[in-house]
């Protein structure tokens, strides 16, 4: 009832409504003042195709109801990560009776940054209530997606009315960051340098002879590791679980200021690296934090837990390169930022005197700072690479003179590299 009266309030304020009322009245007129079977049968095929088209828009389109079902066209379940695809299916509920030879169906899908997909198809009305729209989007990169509406439009048999309707129905989903596997950080390996002499403690991932549970067998692993009792009871191989050494913890700080960036490639670089990070802590059991020097400044506290893990991940997802601002003020109005004994890894593409007073502000607060820069690849492509390596090793020498460490990385393939510590 109340779809049939929002329709007849968008009738009575279209043009086309009073076009064909006044057609049907000039209809009407003619009968009353000139008589005859010609005038009366003109009236009666105007009234009869003024009705159909009553029908049609206020019972038939403006009925329209639906409900869509989102499924991930991938082998990761319902993890949705950058560069995957949405299988989208769209439930239409249709009246009993609808005088339309077909139906437009139009969605809009919308990224929280303001970028529109249109999906667009149409539907053949059969004697069933229920039809189906099934349709695949591009693949989409990280942040927070959400359908505005369906709108659904149709004309009648002759072509001459149009009509329309929208509804609304559930359809959020967000994208988790592109990532890249990280097999080997340098930084945290025994032998490494990188470190410094600050760090009063072995940086190796040591078990301790504390068991801490069982887990399946691993290939590769000794006799002595084999857990023989959850062996014989499960019927699958089972071995022990050590409790490992502890290690500092680590605070990652992403840069996201808009004047640092040239192109949304680069600081989409950036926050696949502080993603990439964050699953790379989360295998090894790292203890590790996110700051993010945006428009405001949001922290995580370190921690090894899955939600606040997932609470990181999430704040990358819908992050803009839209900080401003002093980076040095930002940080030190930060207090819980700084823990001593405790790696500072700042992620910015910067390369200058701003970078220096982040990594000494960190250094005075007993904190282990390292930078991770971000480059721009298609800016870089057409640099030849004796000016591009140069320019990188003048940066690195900057920062050994002063004591400090960093990496350089143009695009997320040389990531696994650049921590491994493997030259570029």
């Amino acid at each position: 009832m109340r779809a049939l009266v929002e329709g007849v309030k968008m009738g009575l304020t279209s043009r086309k409504f009073w076009r064909v009322a006044s057609v049907w009245l000039v209809c009407l007129l003619y009968v009353l003042f000139q008589g005859g079977k010609t005038s009366l049968m003109l009236f009666m095929m105007v009234s009869v195709l003024g009705f159909y088209w009553a029908i049609g828009g206020l019972g038939g389109v403006k009925r329209i109801r639906g409900s869509r079902t989102l499924s991930l066209s991938g082998e990761r379940g319902a993890v949705l990560q950058a560069g995957d695809q949405v299988m989208v299916k769209l439930q239409l509920q249709l009246p009993a009776f609808l005088p339309l030879p077909y139906i437009v169906v139009r969605e809009t899908l919308r990224r929280h940054n303001g970028d529109t997909w249109v999906f667009e198809d149409s539907v053949v009305p059969y004697f069933s209530s229920r039809s189906e729209l099934v349709y695949k989007t591009p693949p989409l990169e990280r942040g927070k997606y959400g359908f505005t509406g369906t709108h659904c439009s149709a004309e009648d048999i002759f072509g001459l009315v149009e009509h329309t309707s929208a509804f609304h129905t559930g359809g959020e989903f967000r994208i988790l960051p592109r990532t890249v596997f990280i097999p080997h950080w340098e930084l945290y390996s025994r032998n490494s340098r990188l470190a410094g002499p600050e760090t009063a403690v072995a940086l190796s991932r040591r078990e301790s002879t504390q068991i801490n549970g069982v887990r399946d067998y691993v290939y590769g692993d000794r006799i002595s590791r084999i857990h023989w009792s959850a062996t014989a009871k499960t019927g699958t191989w089972k071995s022990k679980e050590f409790e490992h050494e502890s290690l500092p913890k680590m605070l990652l700080v992403l840069d996201a200021h808009t004047s640092g960036y040239l192109r949304s490639a680069q600081f989409e670089l950036a926050v696949s690296t502080a993603a990439s990070l964050l699953e790379y802590g989360a295998r090894e059991r790292i203890s590790m934090g996110l700051c993010t020097l945006g428009k405001t400044l949001r922290y995580f506290p370190p921690a090894e837990s899955y939600l606040e893990r997932q609470q990181m991940l999430h704040q990358l997802v819908d992050i803009n390169a839209d900080g401003f601002g002093n980076y040095k003020d930002r940080l030190e109005a930060q207090q819980d930022l700084f823990q001593p004994g405790a790696f500072f890894i700042l992620i910015s593409p910067l390369a200058d005197d701003k970078v220096l007073s982040m990594l000494r502000l960190a250094k005075s607060r007993q904190m282990i700072p390292y930078h991770i820069q971000i480059g721009d690849e298609s800016a870089a492509s057409g640099v030849p690479n004796a000016y591009r390596a140069g320019k990188r090793s003048a940066w690195q020498g900057t920062l050994q003179e002063r004591g400090l460490r960093g990496v350089y990385v143009s695009s997320l393939r040389e990531l696994p590299a650049a921590m491994g510590g493997a030259k570029l």
